[in-house]
């Protein structure tokens, strides 16, 4: 388990708006800046015949792909509920994961399957697995994440997706220590007490829809400027930006009270889809899904953090 509750992407390469991959150092981009708790080494590790994630501490079954057919989301609780009753690898405490668990495993260097490099797992298949997590915009609908690409997205729980049990303490990473709201708020910005992070309070910057690429470089003119008092703004990592999403609201997807100005339907994130690299990761605020955008397309909002691990290299003006 990690003291930043956010963990880092494996992404290490930097691209252009094109797709091309390019140097790293100033870009600002995921595979530059790299934000969240490291990975232990090995992250994996198997123990009676199932695969313990050292990084969030869950234990997941091996063979992703034993229950070879898609199952609706009723199906796939009987089924756990028959792993429990027949105590699968001496455990009964076998669960659909949740949405927040499910999306931990999703590798955003590698794709088909999207899982980290050197994973010990077998039979994944490189489609939608399904999640415990209902949407909170309509319940006869529940998250699915898509381990070809890593996208993560809703469907009516009558359809059929893959399952992939999971078992141990249900991962909670973005829970604050003492009362009150989660989101303090100062002037222009709101600090996360959650995470740590500092997001300024009106999405999208009043600029409206931007490219990936005006996105990037509109947090530099915020550093140039000393927005807020700060010269370490950054466009968010996915796992960060993806945080904010709170599941049990919509419209937008956001904890209810949050101090935050109206979002965009979308915003970037500083983290490149490898699945096409001239596509870029997006959240989706009105529901919560991750999906992506093609770079030069003005489509989506930029929405600034700073932060614990730019901290150390960052300075108030």
């Amino acid at each position: 388990m990690t003291s930043d509750p956010i963990i880092c992407t494996d992404q290490t390469r930097c691209f252009d708006a094109a797709g091309m991959q390019i140097s790293c150092p100033g870009t600002g981009q995921d595979g530059e800046l790299r934000p969240g708790a490291g990975w232990p080494e090995p992250r994996f590790s198997e123990e009676n015949g199932v695969v313990v994630d050292r990084l969030t501490g869950l234990f997941w079954r091996k063979d992703a792909g034993e229950d070879a057919f898609p199952m609706s989301w009723a199906e796939a609780a009987e089924r756990v509920a028959a792993l429990n009753e027949s105590r699968e690898a001496g455990r009964s405490d076998w669960r659909l994961p949740d949405r927040i668990e499910l999306f931990s495993l999703v590798s955003h260097a590698r794709t088909n399957p999207a899982l980290p490099a050197g994973h010990p797992f077998s039979g994944v298949f490189p489609g939608y697995y399904w999640s415990a997590t209902s949407c909170a915009a309509a319940d006869s609908q529940a998250w699915y994440i898509h381990f070809g690409g890593g996208r993560v997205y809703k469907g009516m729980k009558y359809a059929s997706y893959m399952v992939w049990p999971v078992a141990g303490l249900r991962y909670r990473p973005y829970r604050r220590s003492g009362n009150g709201p989660r989101f303090h708020s100062e002037g222009d910005t709101a600090t996360d007490r959650a995470t740590g992070r500092m997001w300024a309070r009106q999405p999208g910057m009043g600029k409206g829809a931007v490219s990936w690429t005006e996105a990037l470089a509109m947090v530099e003119v915020l550093n140039r400027n000393r927005w807020g008092g700060f010269t370490d703004w950054r466009l968010p990592g996915v796992r960060e930006l993806e945080s904010l999403v709170d599941l049990s609201q919509h419209s937008p997807a956001l904890e209810k009270g949050h101090p935050f100005g109206a979002t965009p339907q979308g915003c970037w994130t500083a983290t490149t889809s490898v699945y096409e690299s001239s596509y870029a990761w997006v959240v989706y605020f009105r529901e919560g899904a991750v999906g992506v955008g093609f770079k030069p397309k003005a489509d989506f909002g930029l929405w600034p953090v700073r932060g614990v691990k730019a901290e150390s290299i960052a300075h108030r003006a």
